[in-house]
């Protein structure tokens, strides 16, 4: 489809599939795999979270920016920072109006580097990645050569074999809460900031460590439990990751989530695949297996554990009711509670909170829950 008035920005996707629309945020070129969201709130939670990091996030709800943005509702640990490669929205606010908002996002945008897409038919762009698939892109606002666009998206790097929880992790071990429950000992492949304050708010003392940080190291911090965290890119492509996981599993209660869910599979001695288009949003529902439960969930993530390759004495907990896809893994002899969603949400729905309650009692610890107010205000930039 050809340019239309005003249009200064442009999609191109590797199969060819060109969109014009207009910029915001920062001017630029950026590349990266296309995906769809269908969150109706929690932009910035969206953008901030590392697990988008190497991803053209496209957003379905059809008006974005409209409450602003704020220093609050960042998800990422990394002070500050957004990890989407750029954003694709149908309609941008330009005059947010919230109690809450310090800025606009097309400005947060700007200062982050990230470049935004607007006043493209979103809806066209989703049910094309539903049918295609999720499709290397790029985004531009410097070049409206569909030609080279296209050729420039074809060049791009995908997600399969991309290790990008290296490139988002803290680069030394921090503390984000001190607690009286104990220690817990989180991986950080692309930490969101809401697993950190459920595990805080339940009275644990709270350490994030390195991706790469050895098994041999965390044990002698004599943890009550360990987090294996979300995170971008391909889970078997995370050197040493699942080896290092395998000496852990059976020293101390794990708690697996996302990324860190697929890398426990892994350990297991699972494989996995990637998913056509991925799991991105805040709607997705989850049968929990034994009590029959139905949980609406917030997911993001673009890999899931083959099914038929979980080894003896491990089987699936958690099913999609959209595709049948693992949505969660237990073993019967391992104090292991594994799913793909994201029990915190941040943004989405609290259906699956609990999770945090349940890996707790395998702790065998006991505390107060503490108040939100009672929890650091920021962790240090990284």
């Amino acid at each position: 489809m050809r340019p239309w008035m005003n249009a200064n920005a442009a999609l191109a996707l590797e199969d060819g599939r060109v969109f014009f629309g207009r910029s915001f945020g920062a001017a630029g070129t950026r590349t990266g795999e296309v995906v769809f969201n269908t969150a109706m709130a929690g932009y910035q939670e969206i953008y901030s979270d590392p697990s988008y990091a190497g991803q053209i996030v496209c957003l379905t709800y059809p008006l974005i920016g409209n409450y602003g943005v704020n220093d609050e509702d960042f998800e990422s640990t990394h002070e500050g920072r957004f990890f989407a490669e750029a954003v694709i929205v149908r309609e941008h606010c330009e005059h947010p109006s919230s109690w809450r908002a310090q800025g606009r996002l097309t400005d947060w945008l700007a200062e982050r580097g990230v470049v935004g897409l607007a006043e493209i038919d979103t809806r066209a762009l989703t049910r094309h990645i539903r049918t295609a698939g999720e499709l290397k892109g790029v985004v531009s606002t410097e070049d409206l050569d569909e030609a080279r666009l296209v050729e420039r998206a074809r060049a791009a790097r995908g997600l399969e074999g991309r290790d990008l929880a290296s490139v988002v992790t803290c680069a030394e071990p921090w503390t984000f809460a001190e607690g009286e429950r104990g220690r817990v000992v989180v991986y950080d492949y692309g930490v969101k900031r809401g697993i950190l304050r459920e595990l805080a708010l339940r009275g644990f003392g709270v350490e994030v460590v390195p991706a790469h940080t050895p098994a041999e190291a965390v044990l002698a911090r004599r943890p009550a439990g360990i987090v294996l965290s979300n995170g971008p890119g391909d889970p078997a492509a995370v050197p040493g990751a699942p080896e290092t996981v395998a000496r852990l599993l059976g020293q101390a209660p794990v708690l697996a989530i996302c990324l860190g869910h697929q890398i426990a599979g892994l350990a297991l001695g699972a494989t996995t695949r990637k998913l056509k288009f991925g799991h991105h949003g805040a709607n997705h529902p989850v049968l929990e297996l034994a009590s029959g439960k139905i949980a609406v969930t917030s997911q993001n993530h673009g890999f899931v554990i083959e099914e038929k390759s979980l080894p003896a004495g491990c089987r699936v907990s958690h099913r999609s009711l959209n595709d049948g896809a693992v949505e969660g893994i237990e073993h019967e002899k391992l104090a292991l509670v594994s799913v793909q969603y994201h029990p915190e949400a941040s943004p989405g729905p609290r259906d699956s909170v609990h999770l945090f309650d349940r890996f707790a009692d395998l702790t065998g610890t006991s505390s107060r829950t503490r108040d939100a107010h009672e929890l650091p205000a920021a962790a240090p930039a990284l």
